[in-house]
């Protein structure tokens, strides 16, 4: 045996820092990986949901309507929000928004190892609850070869991507060394939507027989120009009475108007040059995992993640007061408002550690982890007017409001799978998690915004596996997630009412696996795959979109009381000969709230709720979610694909209004690539990649708001994000 051989087996793999956060077949749960070859497939430079769009029960949107910058994903009808997502254990979640903006990673795709989609609440994870379901991301792959490659994209809009990626191999049978840069511009598919992304990843590691030791860090810097507005309805339809209505209540200027008809569905509401975010995230880990004998190893790690930045805005005919700034008096005028620019602010700083000691005999009937983590943010949010068309008593750079948050998380866990019987296998997880947060100071507007709230959950999990023979197995669960309000939950009710509630949710889980590489009926070389899951997931005080967003994109949310999420997921591939294969999903779910009051607005703006209570759908929720990939290799190296994506309606709101809904869609994508093997390196790859092929108009995401307008009848404004039509990306990768 080679001696480099000997030490890899005897050494601890990567594979155990993971091991804590991952489902397996004995979990008991709904879940989807997908190695680094699987994402390399669709990586032509789009955001990384637009890598996962074809897995189960997956909607994706583009603010600027091509998948670069700022990108959305759903599942389950879950926005990101809902969604927990680690890197390699660690929370990249935002600890206050609970989002994962992955803006700010551009091009993390291209540096994960693997990823493992898990839908619903599955296995105890660090960070906030998955109450959709959870990305659980790895970059730890050692790698044995020293390797150079380097991928260069340009498509549509002028987007290019480049990058450059390096790695030593293993040093002397103990040292790692791996890195990339990256660099995504694009001008958009909206007018005035561009994007400027930057990023690297660096990593250094030592392994020996039983200790594995990684430094990472990787950063991302973009800047973007605001598309969260989206467009008005006029805009998509050409409706000259409808654009009246929203010129009649200050929602359009005639000036606006004027830009509507003139640049339709790729409108953008933003004319100032520099409406733009500018923002940069740093991450550092250090990462541990010593062998503790046969069966013992434990994994642990630091995280350090630093994040600033701002976005700048035009403001029109804004109130002195508003800024905390005098009227201006001008002879024996008095000036009550100016034109201005701001900027708001975020600088903070995310940092704590994570442990798992894992179980793992050699027999393999039990397998244990205990777990959890600690971890602490503390951020800074604060406004500067940067320029005014009457400065009245300000200073440059003159902050006009300022807040403190610290959100203070720590958990602890132990999950445990048992094979009682040959074919039978039980699982068991139960999750400790405690949060406290507190906001002191101001918030735009002068609004006070101070918050303290306290949260203490007990997620207990339960589950069961039954082999049938021959690569078939049945499963079932139970899970129980719970997860405190999100920070805009706070700051965007009326001052002092701090009356958001936590969310709970049950999640029930059943289905049948079928998995067998090779079916000699078939074909010696013909793999088959399918799985049909159930899931009824009733929420209690869930916190469901109202429709309405915040002055900064952040969607509005209300507790519904009672509300429930139940429906099935098929998927299935075959494969033949590796020569063609067939990947489906279907996803068919009914969401719906019950007894839900729906809130408008008189004409002062106050609320009115109605005196009618009644079940309707969940908003963003599309009953049918279907994805579909056919590939074939015509000629050695050629792989041609056929990619077709299908979301059923979805509401804007919950009062299940069709004039306040997203039209289904269909869209289909075609993608080659062709690789070369010649004797002076390893790989050329041509790639190509045509969205939207057949020039569909559709839009993916929207919003709505409802009151008495000037006419004195209800009025209602949607605003919708439309998506490209057809357009491309080409690619050329080299590796040495």
């Amino acid at each position: 045996m080679p001696a480099d051989t000997a030490i890899a087996r005897r050494i601890v793999t990567p594979e155990a820092l993971v091991t804590a956060s991952r489902a397996n077949d004995r979990t008991a749960t709904a879940y989807t990986n997908l190695s680094k070859q699987d994402l390399a497939k669709r990586n032509f430079g789009q955001d990384l949901p637009y890598l996962l769009d074809q897995t189960p029960s997956v909607v994706v949107t583009s603010d600027a309507g091509a998948g670069v910058g700022y990108t959305d994903i759903r599942i389950r009808g879950t926005s990101n929000t809902g969604i927990n997502m680690t890197i390699n254990g660690v929370p990249l979640n935002d600890p206050e928004s609970r989002g994962a903006f992955l803006i700010n990673l551009p091009d993390l795709a291209s540096s994960i190892n693997s990823l493992q989609i898990q839908r619903g609440v599955g296995t105890s994870q660090n960070g906030g609850a998955a109450f959709g379901a959870s990305l659980n991301v790895s970059t730890l792959d050692n790698r044995r070869e020293a390797y150079a490659e380097t991928q260069n994209t340009y498509g549509s809009y002028q987007t290019w991507k480049n990058n450059v990626s390096f790695g030593t191999g293993l040093i002397n049978g103990h040292f790692t060394v791996d890195g990339r840069l990256s660099r995504i511009v694009s001008d958009g598919y909206m007018n005035r939507a561009a994007s400027d992304l930057k990023s690297y990843y660096f990593a250094a590691g030592y392994q020996a027989k039983n200790t594995l030791l990684k430094f990472i860090t990787f950063a991302g810097r973009e800047k973007t120009y605001q598309a969260w507005n989206g467009v008005p309805e006029p805009a998509l339809t050409g409706n000259r009475a409808q654009l009246q209505t929203y010129i009649d209540n200050g929602e359009l200027s005639e000036a606006d108007a004027a830009r509507v008809l003139q640049e339709g569905r790729r409108y953008s509401y933003y004319t100032y040059g520099n409406q733009t975010d500018n923002y940069q995230q740093n991450h550092y880990q250090l990462h541990l995992s010593q062998g503790l004998g046969q069966s013992w190893n434990l994994a642990a790690a630091l995280h350090l993640t630093r994040g600033f930045g701002y976005y700048e805005s035009y403001r029109a005919r804004r109130k002195f007061a508003d800024y905390g700034l005098n009227n201006v008096v001008i002879g024996g005028q008095t000036i009550t408002r100016t034109n201005l620019v701001d900027r708001k602010w975020l600088d903070n700083n995310f940092y704590g550690g994570t442990l798992a000691l894992n179980y793992q005999p050699a027999d393999g009937k039990l397998q244990a982890t205990l777990g959890g983590a600690w971890n602490r943010y503390d951020g800074d949010h604060y406004g500067e007017i940067i320029w005014a068309q009457y400065a009245s008593n300000s200073q440059l750079g003159q902050r006009y409001y300022f807040n403190n948050a610290v959100k203070t998380d720590y958990n602890a866990y132990a999950r445990a799978t048992w094979q009682v019987l040959d074919k039978l296998g039980i699982y068991g997880d139960v999750q400790v998690r405690h949060i406290n947060y507190t906001i002191d100071g101001l918030e735009a507007g002068r609004r006070d915004v101070t918050t303290r709230a306290s949260y203490t959950f007990f997620n207990p999990k339960a589950g069961a596996t039954l082999s049938l023979g021959q690569g078939q197995q049945l499963y079932g669960s139970f899970a129980v997630g719970q997860r405190e309000p999100v920070r805009s939950d706070f700051t965007d009710r009326p001052v002092g009412d701090q009356s958001a509630r936590a969310e709970r949710l049950e999640d029930f889980e059943g289905g049948y696996r079928l998995n067998r590489p090779e079916l000699t009926f078939l074909g010696p070389r013909t793999a088959v795959r399918f799985e049909a899951n159930g899931f009824y997931m009733s929420y209690r005080n869930q916190l469901v979109a109202t429709g309405q967003l915040n002055d900064v994109g952040t969607a509005l949310r209300t507790n519904a009381p009672r509300s429930y999420r139940r429906g099935v997921e098929l998927s299935g591939f075959v494969s033949a000969d590796d020569r063609i294969s067939l990947s489906t999903t279907l996803t068919l779910s009914q969401n719906r709230i019950l007894d839900y009051q729906n809130v408008t607005y008189d004409a002062n703006y106050a609320p009115v709720i109605d005196v009618r209570a009644r079940t309707t759908t969940i908003s963003y929720s599309p009953a049918v979610v279907s994805a579909h990939t056919l590939e074939g290799q015509p000629l050695k190296g050629l792989r041609v694909a056929l990619l077709l994506k299908t979301v059923s309606r979805q509401y804007l709101d919950n009062s299940q209004n069709e004039n306040r809904s997203i039209n289904p869609y269909q869209t289909l994508d075609f993608r080659l690539r062709y690789a070369l093997h010649p004797v002076f390196m390893k790989e050329i790859e041509l790639g190509l990649l045509v969205n939207n092929v057949l020039n569909r108009e559709y839009v993916a995401n929207g919003y709505t708001y409802s009151y008495v307008g000037a006419s004195g009848n209800q009025e209602t404004f949607n605003w919708f994000y439309p998506q490209a039509t057809r357009n491309y990306l080409a690619s050329v990768g080299l590796k040495f």
